[in-house]
């Protein structure tokens, strides 16, 4: 009987052991992207500084002030949130006060505005450098005749408007926002899902530990 329930118990705990220290692992996860989150929000919310001649996506939230003007060329990117509704977030070109051409996510508008008037305006842009990943296996192509896209693709959306693959989300407009509304970065849309990781992989120790006693408590029946 001992030899069976060493047979047992002795993969049984080890495979119990190993679930449960990766559920300890995604906790040291949830804490390393707690600070990693924390820095980025630390970062968004720097005095902005003008724009940098050289950009790169190793710039990613970078605080800037971009005076200028939108040009009127713009895409509509399929958006909205639970407290405002469906709608489109504004992507505009946008002229630069030094002449470059770059993009501009002047935020949110509802649907019932998509076919408003949003002529050329001069704007002082404060903002965040973005290069948002959003699209998917899923994700429909752009409708280009419509003018409507399901994603932020920032390099192809530059060669749409013929500006440079750099976007600015403004987290504030001086000027005539022309009714879009600005929707500033934040983290709340970057998940910290390893509380629930941590969760499932401790779960799955329980259970390989509750597994392994019963059939342990069954072999030292059937011997008795």
């Amino acid at each position: 009987m001992l030899r069976r329930l060493l047979v047992l118990l002795i993969p049984g705990l080890a495979l119990t052991a190993v679930l449960a220290s990766l559920g300890v692992w995604q906790l040291h996860r949830m804490e390393w992207k707690a600070q990693q989150l924390a820095a980025i929000q630390r970062g968004i919310e720097q005095p902005p500084g003008p724009l940098p001649p050289a950009i790169d996506p190793s710039m990613r939230y970078l605080p800037v002030i971009v005076p200028g003007r939108t040009t009127g060329e713009e895409i509509l990117v399929l958006s909205g949130t639970r407290e405002l509704g469906g709608g489109y977030n504004v992507i505009s070109a946008f002229q630069t006060d030094d002449g470059r051409r770059i993009m501009v996510d002047r935020g949110f508008i509802p649907q019932d505005d998509r076919h408003a008037a949003r002529p050329s305006v001069a704007l002082t842009v404060t903002g965040n450098l973005h290069w948002p990943d959003e699209k998917g296996r899923s994700t429909p192509e752009p409708d280009l005749k419509a003018g409507i896209w399901f994603a932020r693709e920032v390099p192809r959306m530059a060669e749409h408007l013929g500006t440079e693959p750099v976007l600015v989300v403004a987290s504030a407009v001086q000027g005539d926002a022309q009714g879009v509304m600005p929707m500033p970065l934040d983290i709340g849309g970057i998940p910290n899902n390893h509380l629930s990781y941590a969760v499932q992989w401790f779960t799955f120790a329980l259970i390989c530990f509750g597994m392994t006693m019963a059939l342990a408590w069954r072999i030292r029946r059937q011997t008795d």
